[in-house]
């Protein structure tokens, strides 16, 4: 019943937004990457892509509880570099970053039951409703700073510290959804060093590489954890970096001490497939892989994906040159990463920027700053500045 409420509501807001009659409304909810247009588009390389894969298919047949090797294979030196040998990589294809956060949960689960899983305070929502579907214990760890708009470092290597043998934390790779927020490449080192000396094991939820600083960059903390770390659970997600949303593309990656483990672990990985969805889409991970299988197009999509993140990273240092929109502080949104930021606004005034000035965002504060354009940011800071002004914090 929780979890259709949470639905219920959300689909309550897109239909208002879509609804609302009002030409200078502004979507800062659906977490989407739009374009100045306001559209969600189908990346060129990704287009090119597909075609060559319609000319090259001959079956729609399963291709296997795992999904394609040759996708998996194709994404790993994307993901891991050379952090970790192949032979010590299990991998799985999955319905969307999403269906890899429930495959690691659930692995864990059937691992261990009594198992605690860490959160960052706060977090993007669907884990802690995986995970209380899946009924396993949920503990917060400080991480958002709401005074600096920055990382609570002291306080969440404080909590970490205290963690137990069975204990699982879960990291955000990058461009922390829902605040932005991510760690600076020192702070990674200490956090793989903690772990490499801790009995807790980690899971890395990478959803968004190479919308932050790059892609290697964005792969940082991964690969420098998977480097000091024996076993990592990493859920990761194509659908943002190559705008392939509705295809749902995802992969499952766990990190092994030994490589006979490896096989177990898909062998464990497939069976829990065929209990959640059964076989994955392949069409969208065909299209991943054809472009990274073609050096040309590869090219070509890093190019779309920089051109992505620097509209991004625009918005941000318009909205952080700024400085206030009344009592809101906009300058650490130019410091966060990735399109979500998390605005410090109560639910009242949210409703008021929706009823008032045609502004929709989630309940929480957070925003899609993708949502906002060149056109419409100074009516956004307007009206946030208006509305912190006549009420309460």
């Amino acid at each position: 019943l929780h979890l259709s409420i949470r639905r219920q509501r959300q689909m309550c807001i897109r239909d208002s937004y879509k609804d609302d009659p009002r030409d200078d409304k502004i979507d800062l909810g659906v977490g989407v990457y739009k374009n100045p247009q306001g559209v969600t588009p189908i990346m060129r390389a990704v287009k090119e892509a597909e075609r060559r894969w319609w000319d090259e298919e001959t079956t729609k047949a399963y291709t296997g509880l795992a999904g394609d090797p040759a996708f998996s294979d194709a994404m790993i030196g994307l993901v891991l570099g050379d952090a970790v040998a192949r032979d010590h990589v299990a991998a799985v294809a999955t319905p969307g970053g999403t269906g890899a956060v429930r495959q690691a949960f659930d692995l864990i689960h059937m691992a261990n039951p009594q198992a605690r899983v860490f959160v960052s305070d706060p977090t993007w929502p669907n884990h802690l409703s995986i995970l209380k579907h899946l009924g396993i214990e949920t503990v917060s760890y400080r991480y958002f700073d709401r005074e600096t708009g920055g990382v609570d470092f002291d306080g969440m290597m404080a909590d970490l510290a205290g963690l137990r043998a069975g204990d699982v934390v879960l990291l955000h790779g990058c461009c922390h959804n829902p605040t932005g927020v991510d760690y600076t490449n020192d702070e990674w080192d200490e956090i793989a060093g903690l772990l490499a000396q801790s009995p807790v094991l980690p899971v890395i939820d990478l959803a968004y590489q190479g919308l932050g600083d790059g892609m290697e960059e964005d792969a940082y903390g991964l690969r420098t954890v998977a480097g000091r770390v024996d076993e990592v659970l990493v859920a990761y997600s194509c659908d943002k970096n190559f705008g392939l949303y509705r295809d749902r593309v995802g992969a499952f990656y766990v990190l092994t001490a030994d490589p006979a483990a490896t096989t177990r672990v898909v062998s464990n990985a497939a069976a829990l497939a065929r209990a959640n969805w059964s076989m994955p889409p392949d069409h969208g991970g065909a299209a991943v892989r054809v472009v990274l299988d073609d050096e040309a197009l590869t090219a070509q999509w890093l190019e779309e994906l920089a051109a992505m993140r620097g509209r991004i990273a625009q918005v941000r240092e318009r909205l952080a040159s700024a400085n206030h929109a009344g009592a809101v502080d906009l300058e650490p949104l130019g410091r966060q990463k990735g399109m979500f930021a998390m605005l410090p606004v109560n639910k009242e005034q949210v409703q008021m920027l929706r009823d008032d000035h045609a502004i929709y965002m989630a309940g929480s504060g957070r925003i899609n700053v993708a949502g906002l354009t060149m056109g419409n940011i100074d009516t956004f800071v307007s009206a946030l500045a208006e509305v912190a002004a006549n009420t309460p914090a």
